[in-house]
């Protein structure tokens, strides 16, 4: 039996404008649906993808933010935010979408899936992968 490898997502791109954003989550799903060790990282500008309050009316595009929601019912609850690209931006967690799973370990406590690391943590969590799939 092959061992199961861990894939990161990396997002740096904004939500629209480009196909990237909409093809990373895409592709996470797919990922995630084949039991894939599947982690999501955003930085630069792709933490637009997850802040909240999105308004796609300008650009004639779909709103697809509501879609991140559904993460975690396909067991994709390490979603890597980098810090330094929040403040860079002026925001906080708090302008990001509230994504939550359910820990069945953890007797189905509600969790956060977004977590906030360093320039230096985010790194290293990809120096500890076996794929990374940039978008």
């Amino acid at each position: 039996m092959s061992e199961i490898k861990k894939f990161m997502y990396v997002n740096r791109k904004a939500p629209y404008g480009t196909v990237y954003a909409l093809e990373s989550l895409e592709v996470v799903l797919i990922g995630a649906a084949f039991d894939q060790d599947v982690s999501l990282a955003f930085l630069d500008d792709g933490v637009f993808q997850i802040m909240k309050g999105q308004d796609t009316q300008g650009v004639g595009m779909k709103n697809f933010s509501p879609t991140y929601s559904a993460l975690g019912d396909y067991d994709v609850t390490k979603l890597y935010v980098e810090r330094e690209s929040l403040e860079e931006r002026g925001l906080t967690l708090d302008d990001l979408l509230p994504l939550k799973y359910e820990d069945e370990d953890d007797d189905w406590a509600e969790k956060d899936s977004i977590k906030l690391v360093s320039r230096e943590e985010l790194a290293g969590l990809m120096e500890d992968q076996d794929v990374l799939l940039n978008f």
